[in-house]
């Protein structure tokens, strides 16, 4: 089938990106994965001839049997071949939001997804929207609040496939919803639900994936709406402030990132009198390696060591009807 054959009537294609995840938890596959990813200059933002030298000269010798082994503790056979959680969830997200497009608008809209890196590639998912006829292209990446080190390399990635394309759709590109009312209430809701069912611990964090400070003293807004998604639902939540924290999880290499750390933060509170917390991540659409390793496992097994006695990590809003909700309401008003 040529790239340019049109095998539908869609008019409007919605083009879901995220991350993205190796195809194996094995050093071979992270040694793939971790190259694309690491080898973005929106990712690394550092001289390329140093970073290329640092990168396959250490980092990709040292990293990948490490990530393999994270990545083997949560490695699923749910809903896809490949077994990444990141990837079975992002998936019965689109086949969920296809749903609603479908019974709202039948074949007039589709829904593809795509991950930054790795598969399936943005590239692809694009060609399939191409193929149906496309002629508006809305693209949302799924990440709730901005950064160049993430938003931005989606938009880098869709242009250069674009680049391509003789007869280019009417393009929107959704740059955050880290404040919309939809996805405030989506987090509110999946917390008060969790405290329904297990109770409500003296501490609420809010874990945030981290970036170099530097980037955001270059301008970066992404500590701003972080700090804002919290704040609002701490409101929402009608919680005091001594109620709640907002920490930054996932720092790499030595440089200072986004504080206070997560993992840091955890450590100390025993010491404090917090015995018990409650943990969410907002800025994950989806439960992925840092989540369901990173956050559930290892910073839990940090508090209980330093003396917590109960650690409830609250999970991403992943397929649940009301993420769902949210993401038509975002979408719907760019949709003829």
């Amino acid at each position: 089938m040529s790239a340019n054959t049109t095998v539908s009537t869609c008019r409007t294609g919605i083009l879901l990106v995220n991350l993205g995840s190796p195809e194996a938890p094995t050093a071979a596959a992270l040694r793939r994965y971790l190259a694309e990813f690491l080898g973005d200059p929106r990712v690394v933002e550092a001289p390329r001839w140093l970073w290329w030298f640092a990168m396959h000269g250490v980092i990709l010798r040292i990293r990948p049997p490490r990530s393999a082994r994270s990545y083997a503790r949560i490695w699923t056979d749910e809903g896809t071949p490949m077994g990444s959680p990141l990837i079975a969830i992002s998936t019965r997200q689109r086949e969920a939001l296809a749903q609603r497009m479908q019974q709202h608008h039948g074949e007039a809209v589709q829904v593809e997804l795509a991950m930054r890196y790795g598969q399936p590639s943005i590239a692809s998912a694009l060609q399939k929207l191409q193929q149906q006829g496309m002629q508006r292209l809305i693209v949302l990446p799924l990440y709730p609040q901005y950064s160049a080190t993430t938003t931005a390399t989606v938009f880098d990635e869709v242009s250069r496939v674009l680049q391509g394309w003789r007869v280019l759709p009417t393009l929107h590109f959704i740059r955050d919803y880290h404040r919309h009312a939809a996805y405030i209430d989506a987090l509110a809701g999946s917390i008060r639900q969790h405290w329904q069912q297990h109770g409500r611990a003296q501490k609420l964090l809010f874990s945030f994936h981290g970036i170099p400070q530097r980037y955001v003293d270059a301008g970066d807004p992404y500590a701003d709406q972080c700090r804002h998604t919290a704040q609002l639902v701490a409101q929402r939540l009608q919680l005091d402030e001594d109620a709640w924290l907002l920490v930054f999880q996932s720092r790499f290499g030595r440089e200072p990132w986004l504080q206070p750390y997560c993992d840091k933060t955890l450590e100390a509170l025993p010491s404090q009198g917090v015995k018990t917390v409650d943990v969410i991540s907002p800025g994950f659409a989806a439960d992925c390696l840092e989540t369901l390793e990173e956050i559930d496992i290892e910073n839990r097994d940090i508090f209980l060591k330093a003396g917590g006695d109960e650690f409830r990590y609250i999970a991403a809003l992943n397929d649940r009807s009301g993420h769902i909700d949210m993401l038509c309401e975002l979408l719907q008003p760019l949709i003829p």
